[in-house]
């Protein structure tokens, strides 16, 4: 009888093709069951015990630290625009005193991130209201302001109903002098617990990482067709938007996205870094 493979999130953005190209084509084998979905389903999946690694948001690591251990060296983040993570506004951000942003329910930490610095950087009290953006757009009554990540905000950046546009991670940098982390590798410790793993799934997403950077042409052939960006703005975004690592600078700014978070009651506490190790 086969073996049931073990099962990985895969977020289903752009962003994350440079590490997940070399695995989904077999360049790389592995012997994964690679499932795709966006950021908040993955961490609903790991949370019920549906997948024993996945790339999540930092905030769901942060909610429940006692159930992942991080993945050394990897993450989804940038040390200025990221380009993918954008607030649009019909009018300047101190005027929306009052008024209502429009937030995806696929990130809860670009969330997490906008009421952080609508509170904490901008002091602009503000509601906010759950839905999907681009139908919302397309409505009669589309929103004063709302909040677009991954290739939804690719797409919309330059739309003329909005002139004002702040992107996240730069507005985090500009006010911390950190990188932001969007997103992080976890595994589950239940499964680990187990030693479900006869290879190390991290070692194994950083040798698809490396291999996706060294081989960009290729990423950038993929994601030409159909792509809002140009294939030289496409290199910007995975050379210069994003980071894929997870060294000291960038675990600084994780923290310290952490302790902000903490302070403002929106988690617990400020969650130690723990990483797997086989």
């Amino acid at each position: 009888m086969s073996k049931t493979p073990l099962r990985m999130g895969r977020i289903s953005y752009l962003n994350v093709l440079p590490i997940y190209h070399p695995l989904e084509s077999g360049i790389i084998p592995h012997d994964f069951e690679l499932v795709s979905a966006p950021p908040a389903v993955l961490n609903d999946m790991m949370g019920r015990g549906e997948l024993v690694v996945s790339s999540c948001s930092c905030f769901e690591y942060a909610r429940r630290p006692d159930r992942y251990y991080l993945v050394e060296d990897l993450s989804i983040g940038s040390h200025g625009p990221v380009m993918s993570v954008l607030l649009f506004s019909r009018r300047p951000i101190g005027e929306l005193a009052g008024r209502t942003i429009l937030i995806s329910g696929e990130s809860h930490t670009s969330v997490a991130l906008l009421r952080l610095l609508m509170r904490d950087r901008y002091h602009v009290d503000v509601a906010y209201e759950t839905g999907q953006v681009t139908p919302a757009l397309r409505s009669t009554n589309p929103p004063e302001a709302f909040l677009a990540i991954g290739d939804e905000a690719l797409r919309l950046r330059g739309t003329p109903d909005y002139p004002c546009c702040i992107d996240m991670a730069e507005a985090w940098r500009d006010w911390t002098g950190l990188p932001f982390i969007f997103g992080l590798w976890v595994v589950s410790r239940e499964a680990a617990d187990r030693h479900v793993f006869t290879t190390d799934p991290g070692d194994l997403l950083r040798r698809g990482r490396d291999w996706g950077m060294a081989h960009l042409d290729v990423i950038l052939d993929l994601t030409a067709y159909g792509c809002p960006l140009s294939r030289e703005e496409l290199r910007v975004y995975y050379e210069d938007g994003l980071v894929y690592t997870l060294g000291d600078e960038e675990q600084k700014g994780l923290t310290l996205f952490y302790k902000k978070l903490a302070q403002a009651g929106m988690i617990n506490a400020e969650p130690p870094l723990v990483f797997f190790q086989m």
